[in-house]
């Protein structure tokens, strides 16, 4: 369960953490090892003994682990898969027919894997070395093949159950079941008497043993993917849950994810144990909160740890930064069909909109954006960027919302990032003056909105880390009226763009930039007529900037107290728990 750093013949640093037996170590390049283990997890662990990262998505032992000079990562499991993983990310998942006993990357950036059917093949990004037809065909029949041969359905292997064929016979009473094999499933028929002929029930949910059904979101297998409908007109979200998980933590990271108020909590809780026949769950006193590192919090228990001396804390400080990645492209690209039709319709703007060859690339844009499983290895021209930034500096103020909320989810995709951030060097003041024009007098909520979830999403990417500390002091000026927005989604951004500033500001120990942050976010935390999940990260801000940061003194020469008890206060439970953090914090000397 544990790696060992050797010098010579002495054992230099154990690294703890892993649960079960340590499968495989590999290099990642400038940074440290890597580790696969039996519990299913990948780390990323630097020389000092630091654990800086965790990767979770397979469903059984991972044996093998390899990293590229490009930055991915691929692993080989008991599951049958290979995955690509991109920043802690599961970015793709490559089935097999049977246990992949080994990854490697070649130094061209192709994989290798040796899987236990006895082959071994090549997987490659290049679409001059793809495999023909044929032996693409030849793979997916065997891939077929071999999840039949595993599944079963009500007890029964698949392989085993009559073909249709069978339905050819009559039932012997009114009502009586049959399971036939339908392509890759078990459908249940009922016998009618009546009229003499089956009638189709429906497919056979596979049995709790199954595991080569279980559903997928992004590349990864989950027990159960719940639709959720939050109504208020909002597309349906997915949610996913493996039984092995802490509803609470799943909870916390769903909302985060989805940027939904965290007083949904509870409710999602709720929701997970009721659809999972989970009625007497009791929580893991060993269960870590992945954002915050506490222990989860649990409606009516005690926050006392027995025998810990040192100060505990619910939600600071803040790790890693939150974005907005959820975007509605179908409506994004019929509003920009919209404006460029009106435009074309405006003899005096006819010259600033599209044609339709322009149009096309939009479409090819964003179904560049929505392939998220392929974003290691897709990448976006110089002319899509160009075409998209054009549109920022010529299109009417009033109808650029659309255009940012592109770029907004371009700056996720690292191909996309990097070609964006060398027009910023190329033009330094392209988006800031973006930024002023779109934030002048009567700014438009929507160019507010969208602007803000751009500029919040860049500190997702370390290519923006410079851009955004330079332009620190201009951004949070020309956005400062937004945490007094009447808007409460406005609300939400700007208190998120306060608190990614707060843990970039904290890493790279910039006493400048964390008073101007600290300031903003006082003022937010302050004011109790604001958003209560924006006024939260408002005061996870002000505690993290106080308990890592270098402004605990500027915090308490403003008062933060005063704020702290009055949040502590609050019957909202998570503003509560923050202010009694802050309050702590506050009393450590």
């Amino acid at each position: 369960m544990t790696l060992k750093l050797w010098k010579g013949k002495s054992c230099v640093h154990t690294f703890a953490g892993h649960t079960d037996t340590v499968r495989g170590v590999a290099v990642m390049p400038n940074l440290g090892i890597l580790s696969a283990s039996h519990d299913g997890s990948i780390r990323l662990w630097a020389l000092s003994g630091e654990h800086l990262m965790e990767m979770v998505g397979h469903t059984s032992i991972v044996y093998s682990v390899d990293a590229h000079a490009s930055g991915l990562i691929v692993s080989g499991s008991e599951d049958c898969s290979a995955k690509i993983w991109k920043d802690g990310v599961c970015v793709q998942s490559i089935e097999h027919p049977g246990c992949v006993w080994d990854a490697k990357f070649l130094e061209n950036g192709d994989i290798v894997t040796a899987c236990s059917d006895g082959i071994v093949r090549i997987w490659t990004v290049d679409h001059d070395k793809i495999a023909d037809a044929v032996e693409r065909d030849s793979f997916a029949t065997q891939l077929s093949e071999y999840k039949i041969s595993r599944k079963r359905v009500g007890g029964l292997k698949l392989e085993d159950l009559p073909g249709l064929d069978s339905l050819k016979t009559p039932g012997n009473s009114d009502g009586q079941t049959k399971v036939v094999r339908e392509g890759d499933n078990g459908v249940a028929y009922a016998w009618n008497m009546r009229e003499q002929k089956w009638d189709k029930i429906g497919e056979v949910v596979d049995g709790p043993d199954d595991t080569t059904k279980r559903p997928v979101l992004d590349g990864i297998q989950y027990d159960h993917v719940f639709d959720v409908d939050i109504g208020d007109g909002e597309p349906i979200r997915k949610l996913p849950y493996s039984r092995s998980e802490n509803p609470y933590d799943v909870a916390d990271k769903w909302l985060l994810k989805e940027n939904l108020p965290l007083s949904y909590r509870e409710q999602i809780v709720e929701f997970i144990l009721q659809n999972t026949g989970q009625k007497d769950f009791i929580p893991d006193p060993l269960f870590r909160d992945p954002y915050t590192g506490s222990s989860a919090y649990v409606p009516g228990a005690s926050s006392r740890s027995p025998g810990v001396t040192k100060p505990s804390y619910k939600h600071i400080p803040k790790k890693g930064v939150l974005v907005f990645d959820v975007a509605q492209f179908d409506g994004i690209l019929k509003k920009i069909s919209e404006f460029n039709n009106g435009l074309q319709s405006d003899p005096e703007k006819q010259h600033l909109s599209l044609n339709e060859g322009d149009m096309s690339r939009w479409g090819a844009i964003v179904k560049i954006l929505k392939d998220t499983s392929h974003y290691h290895s897709s990448g976006f021209s110089n002319v899509d960027v160009a075409m998209v930034l054009k549109l920022l500096k010529t299109w009417p103020v009033e109808l650029l919302f659309p255009v940012v909320d592109v770029m907004r989810m371009i700056v996720l995709h690292p191909d996309g990032a990097a070609t964006l951030l060398q027009y910023f060097k190329d033009e330094d003041g392209i988006i800031i003056e973006l930024i002023k024009k779109i934030t002048a007098s009567s700014p438009l909520p929507a160019n507010l909105l969208t602007s803000l979830r751009a500029v919040t999403n860049m500190f997702k990417n370390g290519y923006f880390n410079e851009w955004l500390l330079v332009h620190r002091s201009e951004i949070l000026d020309a956005f400062s009226s937004c945490g007094s927005s009447p808007n409460k989604n406005v609300q939400m951004a700007y208190a998120t763009l306060i608190l990614n500033y707060a843990v970039l500001l904290i890493e790279k120990k910039d006493e400048e930039g964390q008073s101007q942050v600290l300031s903003a976010a006082l003022e937010m935390a302050e004011d109790e007529t604001i958003d209560s999940d924006s006024r939260f990260r408002a005061l996870v801000a002000i505690g993290s900037l106080m308990l890592e940061g270098l402004v605990k003194r500027v915090a308490l020469d403003f008062d933060v107290l005063n704020i702290a008890t009055t949040a502590k206060a609050s019957k909202d439970a998570k503003i509560a728990e923050v202010g009694a953090d802050i309050q702590l914090v506050a009393k450590q000397t």
